[in-house]
């Protein structure tokens, strides 16, 4: 494994962090010591401590993290009155595209290992993720209101576009000739239509 070092403008910690997000990815939560984190950035297993507490900690920033991060992408898309429901939904598959694509590692770490945070952080972050897919079927029955949105089930409508998104995992590991642009506008088009009234 390639050894990881602080980009410019970061910390250490940033570092031990993004090392954490991959090899919990790649090998869980359960099964990653901190020996392997150590040996990932090139430390003794003793110096992490000087940054960190302890790998549950670094879940708990990577998986609260990006929850607020998708969170205050909302929030702004909430305030933007300018914006129909449809654009607003269009803008929401847009960033989670983006996210699955630059961010691979935290997402899917957010995703599948979040079940390992400790409570109290457990039943916050389910709790955040509840109130964020409720936000989105609002979004989604303001749309079927105003007539820019058919009439579906906005639950079903929202784990339509979160799980076609997750399909992303498996465009990293093939890429064969589709760029992530080209990704990103196929999938919107084909998503988006499907909603659109």
């Amino acid at each position: 494994m390639s050894r990881v070092s602080p980009k410019k403008n970061s910390t250490r910690k940033d570092a031990i962090s993004r090392a954490a997000a991959r090899l919990f990815r790649e090998k869980g939560f359960s099964a990653t010591g901190m020996r392997d984190l150590a040996l990932e950035v090139g430390m003794e297993a003793a110096s992490l401590y000087n940054h960190i507490r302890s790998k549950s900690e670094l879940l708990q920033e990577i998986c609260f993290r990006i929850a607020h991060t998708f969170t205050a992408q909302l929030d702004e898309l909430e305030k933007d009155e300018s914006l129909s429901s449809l654009e607003k939904l269009e803008a929401v598959l847009r960033f989670h595209i983006r996210m699955w694509v630059d961010k691979l590692d935290e997402v899917l770490v957010t995703n599948n290992e979040s079940r390992y945070l400790e409570e109290p952080y457990l039943s916050a972050f389910l709790n955040e993720r509840r109130v964020y897919v409720r936000r989105l079927e609002n979004i989604i029955e303001e749309g079927i209101r105003k007539g820019q949105v058919r009439q579906i089930e906005p639950y079903a409508a929202v784990l339509t576009l979160m799980s076609a998104v997750r399909g992303i995992e498996f465009w990293h590991r093939t890429k064969k000739n589709v760029s992530a642009q080209q990704l990103e506008e196929s999938m919107v088009a084909n998503l988006v239509t499907g909603l659109k009234k």
